[in-house]
């Protein structure tokens, strides 16, 4: 029997600073921060949501007992790319708005065709340097709406 992943749960970002990076994410890419109790009398968590999907935020100096992580933790070594329905005028005027640096684009990219196709995106980076990516997907030349 073969198994096939068929969707993320959620993944961890590790960073300096909780608190300052949740924020960035929620004032600059719209997600909702939200607590969550991990259970086992460990202190709550913070995680990002948007759409389906979870980002759970790490202290880089966390405990490897009570969070159980990756062996080369580090802030700053992510690169995250997400997809907007923003036209990419949007997204640089909402990232200038925000005094977000944009260190390349909107560029287009491509993406393994049965992934996400040609995106346009705008390339920065996040309080702890992590790489972040957004784009609009584009398919067969048409910007998708979802």
């Amino acid at each position: 029997m073969s198994v096939k992943v068929n969707a993320l749960d959620h993944l961890v970002i590790n960073v300096s600073d909780v608190a300052r990076s949740a924020d960035w994410y929620r004032k600059i890419l719209g997600m909702e921060i939200k607590m969550f109790d991990p259970g086992n009398g460990s202190p709550p968590r913070t995680s990002l949501i948007f759409g389906n999907q979870k980002i759970n935020v790490r202290p880089r100096d966390a405990d490897k007992v009570e969070w159980f992580t990756a062996d080369h933790e580090a802030a700053g070594s992510d690169d995250l790319c997400f997809l907007t329905a923003a036209a990419p005028e949007q997204v640089v005027a909402h990232l200038k708005t925000h005094g977000v640096a944009i260190e390349e684009g909107p560029v287009a990219r491509q993406a393994p065709a049965e992934c996400c196709g040609r995106s346009i995106a705008g390339i920065r980076r996040q309080p702890d340097r992590n790489l972040v990516v957004s784009g609009r997907r584009i398919l067969t030349g048409v910007a998708a709406t979802s």
